[in-house]
């Protein structure tokens, strides 16, 4: 398997299980320089590699009057702080080319949307950065559907490529977590990520915004450590029924460090270290 190097973190390849995590969007500097100190901070005492993500603007809001994020140019200015601060790699949503080449300045990854993940142009420009590209898989795809987007990447000479399955589309507002997509997504060759607080969204379902399951997200990250996954993305806040975006479906703070240690002992097991 294909090993994905985002700054010291070194994903796949049978290597042990990375976290990927951070609030849905940054709601401001100061929220988003304290929970990527939380993060780090927690992540240090489990010894678990980890990559911060939060969005600069969430563009695929249900309803026009929610909140999206402080924008490009200052999101990356506070992405580029927290760099700074806590020494570890930042992810965030890229949604036009034109998003991607400016964000590949700040950001160790580019992360494309579920919703935007066959728009062929932002893939490509994505990948011609030369940074690490998470594909999060479309609700709306089988999981080897993804051997097309994978192939739009490969042709730009970029092969640093992360899959993230985070449910599939099951009837109206409900998702379903096949642990089948995994396993199938795995045979590509690159490593897998599963985003366990997307998988338990309910998109759509409180009319002008999307609800949640969080108290289902545990059980469905030890699953899919279980069955073999690279990396773990979990969407966390301090709290969440206060959040600005998908706040029904992010882990608590305090119920991170626990899941940290189940997954991690799964994980062991599994790959065998």
């Amino acid at each position: 398997m294909t090993v994905v190097r985002i700054g010291n973190v070194a994903i796949g390849g049978g290597n042990p299980l990375v976290l990927i995590a951070g609030p849905c969007v940054i709601e401001s500097r100061e929220h988003c320089l304290s929970m990527a100190n939380e993060l780090t901070e927690c992540a240090a005492r489990y010894e678990i590699p980890f990559i911060f993500k939060a969005s600069y603007d969430k563009a695929n809001r249900t309803s026009v009057h929610s909140y999206r994020g402080p924008g490009l140019a200052k999101g990356m200015e506070i992405l580029a702080e927290v760099k700074t601060r806590t020494g570890c790699p930042v992810l965030s949503d890229v949604h036009t080319p034109e998003e991607a080449r400016a964000a590949a300045e700040v950001l160790d990854i580019l992360q494309i949307p579920a919703f935007l993940c066959r728009q062929t142009d932002l893939v490509l420009a994505a990948a011609e950065t030369g940074k690490p590209v998470n594909v999060k898989k479309g609700q709306f795809l089988a999981p080897r559907d993804t051997n097309s987007i994978i192939e739009k990447i490969e042709s730009t000479g970029n092969r640093q490529i992360l899959l993230t399955e985070r449910g599939v589309s099951f009837g109206y507002n409900y998702l379903v977590a096949d642990m089948r997509s995994l396993v199938i997504l795995r045979s590509s060759g690159y490593p897998v990520v599963f985003d366990a607080t997307h998988s338990v969204q309910l998109p759509g379902a409180t009319g002008s915004a999307s609800g949640g399951e969080r108290q289902f997200v545990p059980h469905l990250a030890r699953a899919a450590s279980a069955v073999g996954i690279d990396a773990l993305f979990v969407e966390v806040h301090g709290d969440p029924d206060k959040a600005l975006s998908d706040g029904a479906n992010m882990l608590h703070l305090n119920d991170l460090a626990m899941l940290i240690e189940q997954v991690k002992a799964v994980d062991a097991i599994i790959k065998g270290y």
